[in-house]
């Protein structure tokens, strides 16, 4: 039997558009003699499509889909199509008020061929952790008494799985005990460093214990904050990869399996770290401006290693032509700076503007002079330069319809090093889950790739002295980020253990670091949460982002 596996970038809510894409991947792999096409976790929606779930004309829409997806390859003889959606029960049984009660939702997967829908599976195993929240949409099929999925292609029973299903025992098991010989696993597994290896590890263990090949169908793009790396796979009933498809790109797979059912296709490599995270801001980046229609972007170019990060990952995912950087210098910008920024911008040929701050600056403060008398400068005056930029790329922005992409890295939005309507304004947060170390490491990882630069050239993108010099907000004479915060390598150390990992401060103590440091950090973590909370959203490139990972009370006398 050959199969396929359709790992396609969808648009949540885009209905017609999202079964176009899958019509068109099920004809090509058709064409190639595939009899099964597997598209992946709701791929009809998009994943997630949170609120849009409890809306009645939505889910009527999907239904309407499904049904007319069946029915455009009604003429491709012989092809089995698995692709997921919500599909609704005519019961009462969810009842969200006293007085009304809606058909209980379930995240599925149906059988598509001849031109209708000959089966469909619900999911039985909902995750409400890190991104998930399924259990507010979702009915288990457990709970309704709905049991496995399994149907014939060319002679072979296939056993479908969504997700979360296939990392329990009980959802395979009852495929298998249903006479299922190829597990089929539909996923939306959004993407942090370390995932695709460790979906790989936990899928050979699920065909290891069912004794069955395993096909692993994936989404792939971004969706808001979080982004989908496609690799798809193939694996044998010992848990050898048998296929796997690109990494953060549509792709065909093609497996064919033979008469023991042991699948072959061609086997893409995995990007190591810096090239995953990189392709997953750029993929977020693209995905984000291009699905909500924004015609480019503008990036605040302050010659530091953040903007510089940013624009770069800016132009990969848009192209220079679609990219706009500004330098908006205050009496504290060291010269260097401006040297730094309109180099860079050189090298990649995006449009570089400059607009000095100095005058917007003496007006303000000559305004508050008699409301600030007698009290002496701090960081009022050193946000007032923030904020001033963050209007004028807002005004340019409003302007153009380009949005501001924002440069604040996540140790900086962990301690709130930022200024609230300040640097902080914007409309996408590229960085946001990027700590400061990790920056320097993708800034030399991107220097490594042999680019073009816009003079013809070939070279690094990001100057070097942008990399090396000491980091500052250059908001006061001589000021550097070390000055306010402990070394960038203790203090994402600390992040890691304390927000990533929910160790405490005494465990962390214990670990070996400084308990005033420690403590400084903690502290500085809670009181932020106002600030973090009206930041833009920004890309998830690890297992717990400040987002919807983070959902801490800005009110709490919790100290530990």
């Amino acid at each position: 039997m050959r199969a396929a596996i359709a790992q396609i970038n969808p648009t949540v809510g885009d209905l017609a558009g999202n079964a176009r894409r899958i019509a068109e991947s099920a004809r090509v792999a058709h064409a190639q003699g595939a009899a099964l096409v597997v598209a992946p976790e709701l791929a009809l929606t998009g994943y997630p499509p949170e609120d849009l779930l409890l809306r009645p004309a939505f889910m009527a829409d999907c239904a309407a889909a499904l049904a007319g997806l069946a029915r455009d390859l009604a003429d491709c003889e012989g092809l089995h199509l698995v692709v997921g959606h919500p599909h609704a029960l005519d019961d009462a049984g969810d009842v969200r008020s006293k007085s009304i009660a809606v058909p209980r939702r379930f995240n599925a997967a149906s059988v598509l061929g001849g031109g209708r829908v000959l089966a469909t599976y619900c999911k039985r195993e909902l995750p409400n952790y890190q991104v998930f929240d399924e259990r507010r949409y979702f009915a288990s099929g457990r709970d309704a008494g709905l049991g496995a999925c399994v149907f014939e292609v060319q002679g072979r029973r296939v056993g479908l799985l969504i997700c979360e299903d296939a990392w329990f025992d009980e959802p395979a098991d009852r495929a298998v005990a249903a006479g299922a010989e190829v597990l089929c696993v539909l996923n939306a597994s959004p993407f942090h460093l370390g995932k695709a290896g460790e979906r790989e590890q936990r899928m050979a263990a699920r065909a290891q214990a069912a004794g069955r090949p395993l096909l692993y169908a994936h989404l792939v793009g971004g969706q808001d904050e979080i982004v989908f790396d496609g690799a798809s796979f193939a694996l044998d009933a010992s848990g050898a990869v048998a296929a796997r498809a690109a990494t953060f790109a549509e792709d065909l797979l093609i497996v064919d399996l033979d008469a023991a059912a042991a699948p072959r296709g061609r086997i893409e490599p995995v990007p190591g770290l810096e090239a995953q995270a990189w392709a997953a801001l750029v993929t977020g980046v693209r995905d984000y401006l291009g699905k909500n229609g924004f015609p480019g972007a503008i990036v605040g170019l302050s010659g530091g290693i953040d903007s510089a990060l940013v624009l770069a990952v800016a132009v990969d995912a848009l192209g220079a032509a679609r990219v706009r950087t500004v330098m908006m210098p205050s009496p504290y910008t060291a010269d260097i700076s401006w040297i730094d920024a309109r180099d860079m911008a050189d090298r990649l040929g995006v449009r570089h503007d400059e607009i000095a701050i100095a005058p917007m600056f003496d007006a303000f403060r000559a305004a508050l002079a008699p409301r600030f008398a007698g009290l002496p400068e701090d960081t009022t005056e050193e946000n007032l330069q923030a904020r001033i930029r963050g209007t004028l790329l807002m005004a340019l922005s409003n302007k153009t319809g380009a949005i501001v992409l924002t440069t604040g890295n996540k140790s900086e939005m962990a301690t709130g090093y930022c200024t609230l309507y300040g640097d902080m304004a914007g409309g996408f947060a590229v960085i946001k889950d990027v700590a400061k170390t990790l920056v320097y490491r993708l800034a030399r990882w991107r220097n490594l790739q042999p680019t073009p630069r816009a003079d013809g050239s070939v070279g690094p993108v990001i100057p070097e002295r942008i990399i090396t010099r000491p980091p500052s907000a250059e908001l006061k004479p001589g000021q550097i980020d070390q000055d306010s915060l402990p070394p960038y390598d203790v203090l994402d150390a600390i992040l890691a253990r304390y927000m990533e990992e929910d160790q405490g401060v005494e465990a962390i103590v214990a670990a070996g670091f400084e308990r005033a440091t420690v403590e400084r950090v903690a502290r500085l973590i809670r009181l932020n949460e106002y600030k973090r909370r009206q930041a833009p959203v920004g890309i998830r490139i690890t297992h717990r982002a400040f987002g919807r990972d983070w959902r801490y009370p800005i009110t709490s006398k919790f100290r530990a």
